[in-house]
This record gives structure tokens, C-alpha cells and sequence, in this order.
């Protein structure tokens, strides 16, 4: 384990890059917005995920980068949502009429404070204010990352409140596994019989649609097209509830290097990475990002259930034991 300066904020706050390791694989974290910057299979010379060695960069465009989203990943309609009869309003940052990852209050844009660091693990901190952007409840967020001797990076994320409020986490890393421009060819995999379909503002519209005959299957697995296959930003069902730990996707390169991801989260939404064309900055192995470098596979509850009832309900309250654990797996 090794910590680092990695830069200082607009706002003056001191930024820190861990660096954990064990056996074949290694990552970087950051502590601003508890960032998965780096990962590095042992034998394969390219970074495993987009990243950058600027901080200017997660300040900027590539904020999404690898960074946890929260409190309410993805999109709320209207920004507005209703919590045990009370309505409450949130931050409208997406077209003017929507909150899109938590608003003036994204985790992701965060200073996280270090709890605990170890040769292979790291444990971070964020707190949120009762009413920041619009959202009830004080609020602690832990997440901890953990390398296994396997080739496994496992991410558990704790939440609680002290008063009933909305919370949908996710990891928003981008993943590539070839060193190429692009994901086109490599191989996708979703264990996803649904899919939620979106309006023109990108907000579902309550439907639950199988895949089937549809370019959304990806049971089988499916070559990526880095765009030909028209745009990728959806939210595919697993499950209608939190489950134990289990496989959901996998992603292959033609390298032969292959991540198989699992979750707990009943949702994975797919975003095929095409804002990232992002010349003025750095990539992790120095060339800049471009559109559809990488692909993002975002471990979450379905998005809409605060206007979709019957949707699984991502409301958190006082004592809940609230809990998300990720694992990704390399080999090659």
C-alpha cells in the first residue's frame, strides 16, 4: 500500500491516490469522488479502465470516470421525488428539468476522507448534510475496496440516514480491455431478460421490455460496434430485489483479456462511453480518451422507482442494513 498526493482541488483540498496490490492484479483509488483510477493486470501492459493522471481531468469531463455515483445515481424526473408523503425537490441538472447523479450533491465530486489503508485494501468516507440538494437525512456513505490473490477487486459500499431519503450507488467505471481506440469487438455479456426503455430526455418510461429479438440481448454475448448499433444507455434488469453476491456480465477482449463482473444490485446500466472523446486530457497510458474508448457497466437499482412504484424502491431508512458489494475478476 502506498498513498500519494495526486493534486489539490479548485477549492484548495488535497487529493490523495492509494495504491493496493496482491498477487497479479493492482489498482489506484482516489479520494476525490472515491475514484477506481487505475487497474493493471499483471502481463497486460494497458490499463484495464479509462482514467486519467490529471485531476483537472475528474474536475472536469471525465468526473464520471471511475467515480462512485450517489446519492442517487442516474436520473430523477423532474427532479422531484415524494418520500412517505412528503415531496421534495432536488437540484435540476440535467436539461433543466431533471437530477442526473445526485445534483449539486454528487458523491463523485467529493473530497472522501480516508478511514483505513492496507497493502490490498482501502476504506473511504463521505457524509452528507440533512437537505444538500434536496435530499433528506444526514447521511454516511463507506466504501471499501479490496485485491484478492485471484485477480479480484471487490467493492462493498455501506449507506445510512437518519431520516427516510433516496439512495442508488454505483461504480461508474469505464472498462476496456483491449489497448485499442476503441471497445469495437469486444465481446458483451449481460445475464438480463429486461430492459427499461427511455423517453427523449433519457428518463424511463415504466415499461419492463424482454430483449428478446432485440439488439438489447446480450445473453449470448454480442460484439461491440462502438456506436453502429445505435446508442447504449440503459438500464437492464437482473433482478426485483437485492440478492446474495452472483455473475452478471462479462466483457472479452480480442486480446484474450476477459473481466467477469458480479453484484448484489437487482439493475446494470450499459453506457457505451461515446462523450468520452476528451482531447484535452491525458489517458492512463497517455493517449487522450476518444468516443466509445470504453464501456461503462454501472451496478444499481433500477432507475425511475421514485415515479414507478412498481419499480424495486431505493429508499433508505433509519437502521436499514443497506449494503452493495461489486467484484470484478480478470484473467487473460
Amino acid at each position: 500500500m502506498a498513498v500519494e498526493t495526486f493534486g489539490t482541488t479548485q477549492d484548495g483540498e488535497t487529493v490523495y491516490r492509494l495504491l493496493l496490490g496482491n498477487g497479479p492484479l493492482s489498482v489506484a483509488v482516489l479520494t476525490y469522488g472515491a475514484n477506481l483510477q487505475d487497474v493493471r493486470l499483471e502481463g497486460v501492459a494497458h490499463s484495464l479502465t479509462v482514467g486519467s493522471p490529471e485531476l483537472a481531468a475528474y474536475e472536469g469531463k471525465m468526473a464520471s470516470c471511475g467515480g462512485l455515483m450517489g446519492p442517487v445515481v442516474n436520473r430523477i424526473a423532474g427532479g422531484t421525488a415524494e418520500i412517505d408523503g412528503t415531496r421534495f425537490e432536488f437540484t435540476k441538472n440535467f436539461e433543466g428539468r431533471h437530477t442526473i447523479h445526485g445534483g449539486d450533491a454528487a458523491f463523485h465530486r467529493r473530497v472522501w476522507e480516508i478511514v483505513d489503508e492496507g497493502p490490498s485494501h482501502a476504506v473511504l468516507r463521505v457524509k452528507a448534510p440533512d437537505g444538500e440538494a434536496g435530499f433528506p437525512g444526514n447521511r454516511v456513505v463507506t466504501a471499501r475496496f479490496d485485491v484478492l490473490d485471484d485477480a479480484t477487486l471487490r467493492l462493498t459500499v455501506d449507506a445510512e440516514t437518519d431520516a427516510p431519503t433516496l439512495m442508488n450507488l454505483a461504480n461508474h467505471s469505464y472498462w476496456r480491455m483491449d489497448d485499442a481506440p476503441t471497445v469495437k469487438g469486444q465481446v458483451l455479456t449481460l445475464a438480463a431478460d429486461h430492459v427499461l426503455p427511455r423517453d427523449e430526455d433519457m428518463i424511463v418510461t415504466g415499461e419492463i421490455l424482454p430483449v428478446d429479438g432485440t439488439r438489447f440481448d446480450y445473453r449470448e454475448g454480442r460484439a461491440l460496434e462502438a456506436g453502429a448499433e445505435g446508442l447504449i444507455d440503459n438500464s437492464f434488469c437482473l433482478s426485483r430485489a437485492r440478492v446474495a453476491l452472483r455473475p452478471v456480465a462479462s466483457l472479452q477482449g480480442q486480446s484474450g483479456v476477459r473481466m467477469e463482473m458480479s453484484t448484489t444490485e437487482p439493475g446494470v446500466q450499459v453506457f457505451d462511453g461515446h462523450i468520452l472523446d476528451l482531447p484535452q486530457y491525458a489517458g492512463n497510458d497517455g493517449p487522450s480518451p476518444v468516443a466509445y474508448c470504453g464501456v461503462a457497466l454501472e451496478a444499481q437499482f433500477w432507475p425511475g422507482a421514485t415515479a414507478h412504484p412498481e419499480f424495486p424502491s431505493f429508499v433508505l431508512r433509519p437502521g436499514d442494513d443497506w449494503q452493495q458489494v461489486t467484484e470484478w475478476r480478470f484473467a487473460r
